[in-house]
């Protein structure tokens, strides 16, 4: 009887140590499941999004056709160098790939530098690279007349008609009505162009505002320094035809940035494969044809201060 008992004993406790074991499995089991899980989809804290095909976008600075053509080949040579498919996107204006860019439909942007001071307060884009022209990491808008015109300072263009491509272009807008209004005393770019201008004529692109002076449209058309240049073939006299009246100050080129989503490694490719252009004039000659870029640097956030500061005098008063 003693020995029955006893072996009744053992066979429990096996029982109740199989019982154990099989539950630490269990346990086990969703646990490695959990981390499975977690690793595929990218939900650790350091890791962000490797999209199945990475769009880049561009602002018309010019003609949008000509941009759609013109950067095929930048698409397809990123897509060899990341590994990932690659299509550039032309928007309509420069707050169309801010909000592109905010909703993660637009993961590269060649974005100006007030573009880049939305996208950035807004959506936390990052800026990665900067454009270089003519050896310099800034450059100036310009007022350009006609030849003809009358016109020799800044004054004279009260009672005239403006040309600018966007509101939200730094050249082509801010930096200009910024210099205005605090020559001439405007409180509001609204105030400067009802009070100061006798009419505004918004045309989509640079280009657009120099051939609307050169036409007869507008008195002045306030530009990137030196939009003439990109017109010759077109219009070969441009040259003698418009003249520079005066310049801005300084600003910042405008940049290359990415969606606060991006993957770190992937931002890291990105930057690498553009910086690797500088060696290639093939990509280069793509690079200056879109955007006379005659090279391709890295940035950082503070030098786009200057944008920033110049932003916060039309915040409230200017509908982007």
């Amino acid at each position: 009887m003693k020995k029955l008992y006893s072996l009744l004993l053992i066979l429990a406790l096996a029982l109740f140590l199989a019982a154990c074991g099989s539950s630490d499995d269990a346990d086990n089991s969703t646990n490695d499941s959990e981390e499975t899980e977690n690793t595929e989809s990218g939900s650790g804290d350091s890791e962000g999004t490797v999209p199945d095909t990475i769009v880049m976008g561009f602002v018309p600075s010019q003609d949008s056709d000509t941009i759609a053509e013109t950067v095929e080949p930048l698409a397809e040579r990123l897509s060899e160098e990341l590994g990932v498919e690659v299509q550039g996107n032309v928007m309509t204006n420069y707050n169309a790939l801010v909000e592109a860019m905010g909703s993660n439909q637009v993961h590269i942007g060649f974005i100006p530098a007030f573009g880049y001071v939305l996208a950035n307060e807004q959506y936390d884009v990052e800026v990665i690279l900067k454009s270089i022209r003519h050896g310099s990491g800034t450059y100036k808008a310009q007022y350009i007349v006609h030849a003809d015109s009358g016109i020799e300072s800044l004054a004279d263009l009260e009672g005239k008609t403006w040309a600018y491509g966007d509101q939200g272009s730094t050249s082509g807008y801010l930096f200009p009505a910024s210099q205005l209004m605090e020559e001439f005393g405007y409180n509001t770019a609204a105030e400067l162009e009802s009070d100061f201008f006798g009419g505004t004529l918004q045309t989509g692109g640079h280009d657009n505002s120099a051939i609307a002076v050169l036409e007869g449209d507008a008195d002045v058309a306030t530009t990137f320094d030196d939009v003439r240049t990109t017109l010759e073939e077109e219009y070969p006299t441009i040259m003698d035809d418009l003249v520079v009246l005066d310049y801005t100050d300084e600003i910042p080129n405008d940049t290359i940035s990415v969606t606060k989503e991006l993957d770190d490694e992937l931002v890291q490719k990105i930057k690498d494969a553009f910086l690797s252009f500088n060696d290639d004039e093939e990509m280069i000659k793509i690079m200056n044809d879109v955007y006379n870029w005659d090279a391709i640097d890295e940035a950082s956030d503070e030098e786009y201060q200057v944008v920033k500061d110049t932003y916060q005098k039309f915040k409230d008063n200017i509908e982007l």
